[in-house]
């Protein structure tokens, strides 16, 4: 293995670019760390099918590269910070907090990006206060990962993340609570609460909405009761009751889907026409949800929203999630005179229940 790794060490020297570039893709397969410095040297490459060989194998060699790795992201050559932080977002440990930590304040948007979820991957304490002023940074990118960066990261970065809901630039108050959604930080529901209901800009409402169904606390089932009485925030209040779970949000979504207690307000889809409204999205996304729960007391009503072209499809996958439960509910359907695309859904969800469609002729006599 030594002459082999020696030999394609050697081979990064050819002046053919298809040799360095097989060379390098040998030696990330032999994860040797003698290889690591002379791959290294290959991030300045002229030819970028190289450059990327040699950075897929820096990854695979993993832990002996991280700190000949971690100094590159000091080099004058930008391009070579790029690539160096690019490896360390799958590879970095301790042993390059303060140098990622540093690069966050690059002038270079992708050597910021990447440092973010680099820092994200090491889960450090220390990388908190750092990230959060990425979250009002220029470039979306950058903002998404110094977001998940702060989630990844958990509970050391919730304080820093509460305080951020207060702050004056709606970007960071934004990604502050997509970060306390994806963190699951049940000690965030009241401060998310208080966004819903009193934040300025809606895209942060519509957010804290997402964010309370993503951490799942029942606490906030009716306060998001509250929060679907506004036409803009209905859809988004019924799937976060879908994703807690909680069966008291049962009635409610079941009234939704069969249409019993229809919205004083509703918006018109852009560009769906008149005879398509939000409240239509809404009962898809009830149905879901009632899939999602698993009550029984839904499956009377899911077999009702069949019969609706634009709740159809929603309430067929929520029934097969019910199981054989669903079946003597369904068969009825396979005797009486439907469209083909409702007997579609009818016998696709019935196999999915475990039906045999060899029993169907059977199915009066059940």
């Amino acid at each position: 293995m030594i002459d082999a790794v020696a030999e394609q060490i050697a081979a990064l020297k050819d002046q053919d670019w298809a040799i360095r570039q097989e060379a390098a893709g040998l030696l990330g397969t032999f994860k040797d760390p003698c290889a690591v410095a002379p791959l290294v040297a290959l991030l300045r490459d002229p030819d970028r099918s190289v450059r990327d060989a040699a950075i897929e194998a820096l990854r695979s060699i993993g832990a002996p590269a991280v700190e000949t790795v971690g100094i590159c992201l000091t080099d004058p050559d930008l391009s070579v910070q790029e690539s160096a932080s690019a490896i360390l977002t799958t590879i970095a440990d301790e042993r390059v907090l303060a140098p990622l930590i540093q690069s966050l304040l690059s002038s270079d948007w992708i050597i910021r990006m990447h440092a973010a979820k680099a820092l994200g991957r090491m889960r450090n304490a220390d990388s908190v206060e750092p990230l959060i002023p990425l979250l009002q940074d220029e470039v979306k990118a950058v903002r998404e990962e110094a977001a998940a960066a702060l989630a990844a990261i958990g509970d050391a970065a919730i304080p820093s993340l509460l305080k951020a809901l207060q702050h004056e630039d709606w970007l960071v108050r934004l990604h502050a609570v997509e970060s306390l959604g994806k963190a699951q930080a049940k000690q965030a529901v009241e401060p998310l609460l208080s966004v819903l209901f009193n934040d300025r800009d809606s895209a942060v409402r519509e957010d804290a909405v997402r964010a309370l169904g993503e951490i799942g606390d029942p606490q906030a089932v009716e306060f998001l009761f509250t929060a679907m009485q506004e036409p803009g925030l209905r859809t988004l209040a019924v799937e976060a009751l879908g994703r807690i779970g909680d069966v008291r949000a049962v009635p409610v979504l079941i009234d939704i889907v069969t249409g019993a207690s229809p919205p004083p307000v509703t918006r018109v889809v852009a560009g769906c026409g008149d005879q398509w409204s939000e409240e239509v999205i809404t009962q898809g996304a009830a149905a879901r949800a009632l899939g999602a729960i698993g009550d029984d007391r839904a499956i009377p009503a899911l077999v009702s929203a069949l019969n609706q072209t634009f709740t159809r499809t929603e309430a067929a996958s929520a029934l097969a999630k019910f199981g054989a439960k669903v079946i003597p509910s369904l068969l009825p359907l396979l005797h009486e005179p439907r469209d083909e695309n409702l007997l579609f859904h009818v016998r696709e969800t019935l196999a999915s229940a475990g039906w045999r469609t060899g029993r169907r002729s059977q199915a009066g006599k059940t």
